[in-house]
């Protein structure tokens, strides 16, 4: 190797265990570490292959869950479930829930996966990347244009109408208000109609401003068939920890389940084929909210709906629930084999990455608490490298806490609602 291949070697290395040390696996430590979840692996790449198929695609969106305990390698999943996707030819998103992005406020959700979107072999913004390969010439964009202008979609004529600006405007700005809005942004519908006058069709695009709960479960499909019409295979939405949603207030849980159901592709007439999504959960989530034993969400979350006359979104609800109670994936617990493999993986990456040779080390599948989960080995190991190559009299010995999961209800939580009023979008 040459100097500059060696100097690449180690700032890889050394990106990989700095991501590594936090717990949280970046991409260099999911390329050099690998997966050991075949059956999830297995269960994503049918996703994949089903969403692909132009012949006979799915109905609507594609997806799954994934249930694991703390510490036992659901957010280094979905980074390499990412990776997988990414040279699959599929658009990727994968974002945290969290108080910022709250599971029912689909609106925020969107927003939130389309900044976090990445493109194969490109680094741009997400729609304006997209906006630069749709091509008028291309067979995908031709199906992309006839779909968003059929009667059948169920979109507003605001979205054939900001197609048909970006495709003939020459304006700049135009375009940057037009992309602004496929990614979740306002624009004026005033804005939408000057650029439609500028290139004469204004007569063939009439249309009101949109009530502005309507518009995130269209912007969703829109994405994903723009997505397409761009050449790509689809659209992969990564959502971890979902488990948060144990922490939201009653009504918020309540339309969280219904959300669950509407991005695993459960809800009739929202059809969003060329979607995947993968979720992760704790295992515990089910008995600890949903569970007589737990915040009884099963009996309670569907009835708080039906009282506040959401028939239809307390069906969706039930359903989510129900993907909870009984469709989740559990990850594979490893072997020895698995562990010792990626101990040993590890002490290579740390051998080269401070050019010192680690010393190895055995490790075994198991033990008790959180000394059987793979972040705690992986961990320990680094740590007690470090000490080793700093004061290499030492004798380190690893000690830790139990993390468990808490779903009491967060007061700051309460300020956020899904209630909004039927305004007028000047979006």
């Amino acid at each position: 190797m040459n100097v500059e291949t060696d100097k690449k070697d180690l700032l890889t290395c050394r990106r990989a265990l700095e991501g590594l040390r936090n717990g949280v696996p970046n991409e260099a430590a999911v390329k050099i570490l690998g997966c050991h979840q075949p059956q999830a692996e297995n269960r994503f790449r049918e996703l994949l292959s089903r969403a692909m198929k132009l012949d006979r695609p799915p109905s609507g969106a594609l997806g799954m869950l994934v249930a694991g305990d703390f510490g036992t390698g659901k957010s280094h999943l979905l980074s390499y479930l990412e990776h997988q996707a990414l040279s699959q030819g599929f658009v990727c998103s994968k974002l945290t829930i969290s108080k910022e992005t709250p599971f029912y406020n689909l609106e925020k959700v969107f927003k939130s996966a389309v900044d976090h979107g990445r493109i194969p072999d490109r680094t741009g913004q997400l729609m304006g990347e997209l906006g630069l390969r749709l091509k008028s010439s291309s067979g995908a964009y031709a199906r992309f244009f006839r779909w968003a202008h059929s009667e059948q979609n169920g979109l507003h004529r605001i979205f054939p109408a900001s197609l048909m600006v970006h495709e003939r405007a020459n304006d700049f700005e135009l375009i940057s208000n037009v992309i602004s809005f496929w990614s979740g942004e306002r624009v004026r519908v005033s804005t939408l109609k000057d650029g439609l006058r500028q290139i004469g069709k204004l007569p063939d695009y009439p249309f009101k401003a949109p009530k502005a709960k309507e518009l995130p479960p269209q912007r969703l499909r829109f994405a994903t068939e723009l997505i397409k019409g761009a050449g790509y295979n689809g659209w992969v939405v990564l959502l971890d920890e979902l488990e948060l949603v144990g922490s939201y207030t009653l009504p918020q849980r309540a339309r969280s389940y219904a959300e669950l159901a509407r991005w695993l592709g459960k809800v009739e007439d929202e059809a969003c084929p060329g979607l995947v999504v993968v979720g992760t959960v704790t295992s515990d989530f089910t008995a600890a909210v949903l569970d007589d034993s737990g915040k009884q969400d099963r009996h309670k979350a569907a009835q708080w709906l039906r009282s506040r006359g959401d028939d239809v979104v307390a069906a969706g609800a039930e359903m989510g629930m129900t993907i909870l109670e009984r469709e989740t994936t559990s990850l594979t617990s490893p072997t020895d084999e698995d562990v010792n493999a990626t101990i040993e993986k590890l002490r290579e990456i740390y051998s080269v990455a401070y050019n010192w040779d680690a010393p190895r080390k055995e490790g075994k599948a198991g033990g008790a608490g959180f000394q059987g989960r793979m972040r705690y080995k992986v961990r320990a190991a680094i740590n007690e490298w470090d000490l080793l190559r700093l004061y290499p009299n030492a004798s380190p010995e690893t000690e830790g806490t139990e993390f468990s999961s808490r779903y009491e209800e967060v007061p700051e939580l309460e300020q956020e609602t899904n209630d909004q009023a039927d305004e007028g979008e000047s979006r």
